[in-house]
């Protein structure tokens, strides 16, 4: 009887230490870097999407419903920081997290823009894995 014990507890703390399903939109023109972490992300269990341009986010929202989303700052047409306003204006300032990637904006003038239009989190490109997991195995999806 004392084994089933264990046994269950370690199953328990087995799944405490496991982090939660994500579902995370990734949003990049660069296609390699969308296929890239949306490969990565789906290795980890978490539910994926991803869009090249700015303007798809909109719809890309509406269809998916993401805990997360991770956004190029640097886009054509559409940049990520009018992305994230724009989400923040649609959806709230709670859900969903959005995490900004970029490899040319990293002055902390830069990191307060990125506050200013909503992003909850920022990461330079090329986006480290293992930043970008360690972040999400933070986040909840079932907390705003």
């Amino acid at each position: 009887m004392p084994q089933r014990n264990l046994s269950a507890q370690a199953s328990a703390e087995r799944g405490a230490a496991v982090s939660p399903q994500l579902r995370v939109l990734v949003v990049d023109d660069e296609r390699d870097t969308v296929i890239t972490l949306m490969q990565l992300l789906a290795d980890e269990g978490h539910q994926v999407r991803g869009v090249y341009k700015g303007r798809d986010v909109v719809e890309a929202m509406r269809q998916f419903d993401p805990d997360v989303v991770v956004v190029d700052l640097a886009m054509p047409e559409m940049s990520g920081w009018e992305v994230a306003r724009e989400i923040r204006r649609r959806h709230g300032d709670q859900r969903p997290i959005l995490v900004a990637i970029s490899g040319r904006y990293k002055q902390p003038s830069d990191r307060m823009l990125g506050v200013l239009a909503g992003f909850n989190h920022q990461l330079e490109k090329p986006c480290d894995p293992r930043a970008l997991s360690a972040l999400l195995a933070k986040l909840d999806p079932r907390t705003p």
